[in-house]
């Protein structure tokens, strides 16, 4: 069969479908309508449907071309009822497809008692992959919900191709469908418009769907799973040296690298996470913090480059060290069947799922824990655990004291490798290897605590001592990196400002992305005068609030008092964020090394990217020719790209059959501050202008701290935590934030051009 217009095209199917029935018709073309306005009616009223509700609909020349869908572009009008309304609906999308005669309009029986509609895809038109993705609403019973945007609890189902399992029904109905149809056009990538009324699936439309890459090798699709499978069922076999007799692997779950460096990340990006976080540094800083010791675990594993976290190595991470060994290993266990049955939650393990340190309401949210069968004395136990353990690390002279010192050593450290006379790639060898010792090892350690900060200050707003607002107040009245650069923005020259802040980048480990001092007139606009912005109003504490923290100190078995605690908080916090700053510069001269030595060799910033770091390391203690490296390791990561590239995988991965049929599951999204906002929206990168916009960002690092500087209303990412960089930013500049909200909403609210969002009501409304 070949493709014409959408009513021709809906009309060959009518009869020749084994899997769905197609609704009736009468069509026209323009002309005709304008020619002869009761042609329509005398059309309907020879198929005997002018008594029922219709929906007439465009079909236009342009539409559903190989080109371009135009899809939404014209007029639909449904629940269209009487000879009068018929004749209006009719003018009405005859007007708006325009002059061309040719275009047809044609109208069908209007659908109702719908149990399920949406849109199949029959190829990913993001990476070209061999999958069914099913995007359908079966509460609304609206037939467009889908797509136009209304629909509110829409769910994703995605089935490989090659898939050894059988999807489930309903969808397994339409996934027979989306087969049919691709064998009877020949085609392997098909729109497809869907609705099950009263038990029967009707086909709605069908129409090539525009794909901007080229579709995937489906064997080779195949072979990647095949891999992907054997690293899954290996890793799912119980450890000597770990609780928890299984794991679940995620995008976002500790260190977020979907927030960092995305789902896809190049090589280099990829392997720089590792090498600097995730390999080992992570594991040794919880270690001296009081945790259990992981240091021989990565945390992080790669399926083919695609990066996820073993909650399971995270887990027990999160352990205190004095916790006895059969507590600790049913602790596991609950927190991943936990994670298993909310994966929801998966950007929130430590809010919503693991207990990682003592705050004012813990005694009361670990009796959850009863219902799980734990003992009041287990339950005791590990509430005892954790107060040792908070206790040695709030002290004045806790280990972040230590850590906020060797912060400072990096900044000397970089400094002596760049005027040294060494060479690029032993220049890059050395930063790293202080930025480990000096830069993220520290960091690490400041980042515990200051989530142990940001949590202590949202139990005393549990407790009831402070307010939401009164902790937003806090929150907004500290001194960080995101102040400071819009701050220095109004009162620094362009030079020095950038002297300051010109190695941030939007992506922290993209060599692609650009540096501010690469790309000044991408990110600032020093041409208009800056304000640094109003100063918050101080925060107080009333004699009243400062004596029941004091006697709730004393009861809850913390040994400091309430200044030092609002020290520690303070410091850990700042300290947390000058350490990302610092560390990150040192970060940004390798890239910029890496740039210099593959530009020493004729290869781009975009070959560079394909290569890992750890053979240009490795280059620093062998005789090979540096070269040859280089170009050895990009193309096996470009290999390795090209092999990849198709692949989907669930943002939570447990079970084997997820491998290759999953649904994605809806998001719990944070909403930061108690703010509100109605603007236009800008998905970034964009070089729309931002001020007074909704600003949409797919998963945002501390790079992106340049969006501050531009008056934004609020904005949303598709990945990050409540204890986020992007989360913390928000509430210091009180800006209205919603973080993490999936990929699935958060497609949905980039595809609308006006959003408010209401952070005090946790809700986003397409406008």
């Amino acid at each position: 069969m070949k493709f014409t217009t959408k009513a021709d095209t809906l009309r060959a199917l009518a009869g020749r479908l084994s899997t769905a029935q197609v609704l009736p018709q009468i069509s026209l073309t323009a002309g005709e309508a304008r020619d002869n306005p009761a042609r329509a009616l005398e059309l309907l009223r020879e198929a005997d449907l002018l008594n029922t509700h219709l929906i007439v609909r465009s079909s236009a020349r342009n539409e559903d071309t190989a080109e371009g869908s135009n899809a939404g572009k014209f007029l639909s009008i449904a629940r269209v009822l009487g000879e009068a309304a018929a004749l209006a609906a009719v003018s009405q999308v005859v007007d708006a497809m325009g002059p061309d005669r040719e275009n047809q309009v044609f109208i069908q029986p209007f659908l109702t008692r719908v149990e399920l509609c949406g849109v199949a895809f029959t190829a990913d038109p993001s990476t070209g992959g061999h999958y069914y993705i099913l995007n359908y609403d079966r509460t609304t019973g609206s037939t467009s919900s889908v797509t136009d945007g209304t629909g509110t609890q829409l769910e994703t189902f995605c089935h490989f191709k090659a898939s050894p399992a059988q999807p489930p029904a309903p969808l397994d109905r339409v996934i027979a469908l989306c087969r049919e149809l691709e064998a009877l056009f020949e085609h392997p990538a098909l729109d497809i418009e869907f609705a099950v009324s009263d038990g029967i699936l009707y086909l709605l439309q069908v129409r090539p769907l525009v794909l901007t890459r080229p579709l995937a090798d489906l064997e080779g699709q195949q072979r990647c799973l095949r891999l992907i499978r054997e690293k899954f069922r290996a890793s799912l076999l119980p450890h000597p040296d770990l609780c928890g007799q299984c794991t679940i692997y995620g995008v976002m779950p500790d260190w977020n690298p979907a927030e960092m460096i995305g789902v896809r990340p190049r090589p280099l990006a990829l392997s720089l996470y590792k090498e600097i976080i995730t390999n080992g540094v992570w594991a040794y800083q919880r270690d001296n913090y009081g945790y259990r010791n992981l240091r021989s675990f990565p945390l992080m594993v790669d399926f083919l480059g695609l990066p996820y976290i073993d909650t399971r190595v995270s887990f027990n991470s999160f352990l205190p060290k004095s916790l006895p060994d059969p507590l600790a290993d049913r602790l596991v266990g609950y927190y991943l069947d936990r994670l298993r049955t909310h994966p929801e939650l998966h950007d929130k393990v430590e809010f919503e799922i693991a207990f990682t340190c003592y705050t004012f309401d813990l005694p009361a949210r670990v009796t959850v824990l009863s219902e799980a069968g734990f003992t009041a004395q287990e339950q005791a136990c590990l509430v005892e655990a954790l107060r040792e353990l908070t206790n040695s690390i709030i002290r004045e002279d806790g280990f972040w004291r230590k850590d906020a010192e060797k912060i400072e050593i990096l900044q000397k450290k970089r400094q002596d490798i760049l005027s040294s006379g060494l060479g690029p790639a032993e220049k890059i060898y050395w930063l790293l290897e202080y930025c480990k010792r000096y830069g993220t090892l520290p960091f690490a350690g400041l980042a515990r605590a200051g989530f142990i900060a940001v949590e202590l200050l949202r139990s005393m707003v549990t407790a009831g001592v402070l307010t939401e607002e009164e902790r937003s107040l806090y929150m907004n009245g500290l001194s960080t990196v995101g102040k400071n650069i819009s701050r220095d923005l109004a009162g620094l020259s362009p030079a020095a400002f950038l002297e300051k802040y010109g190695h941030l980048r939007p992506g922290t480990y993209d060599i692609c992305s650009p540096r501010y001092d690469q790309g000044r007139e991408l990110y600032f606009d020093f041409s208009q005068p800056q304000s640094g912005g109003a100063e918050p109003p101080p925060f107080k504490l009333s004699l009243q609030q400062y004596e029941v923290l004091q006697q709730m100190l004393e009861a809850h078995g913390l040994h400091t008092d309430v200044l030092s605690l609002f020290r520690f908080i303070r410091h850990a916090i700042e300290g947390r964020e000058y350490a990302k700053f610092v560390f990150t510069h040192t970060l940004s001269d390798v890239l910029e090394l890496l740039s210099e030595l593959g530009a020493g060799f004729g290869l781009s910033r975009t070959e560079m990217s394909y290569l890992t770091i750890q053979r240009v390391t490795e280059a620093y203690s062998c005789t090979e020719d540096l070269e040859s490296v280089l170009r050895a390791s990009i193309r096996d990561g470009q290999a390795l790209e090209r092999a990849a590239a198709g692949i989907m995988l669930p943002p939570l991965l447990w079970e084997e059959a997820q491998i290759h049929s999953f649904f994605l599951p809806d998001g719990s999204p944070n909403f930061i501050t108690q703010g509100r906002c109605a603007a236009e929206t800008v998905l970034l990168p964009s070089e729309a202008p931002l001020e007074g916009k909704l600003v949409l960002i797919r998963g945002a690092d501390p790079g992106y701290d340049w969006i501050f500087s531009r008056s934004i209303a609020g904005f949303i990412t598709a990945y990050g935590g409540a204890n986020s960089h992007m989360a913390i930013r928000a509430a210091e500049f009180g800006i209205p934030a919603v973080i993490g909200v999936g990929e699935k909403q958060f497609a949905r609210y980039a595809s609308a051009r006006w959003l408010e969002v209401d952070c005090r009501n946790r809700r986003v409304v397409m406008l």
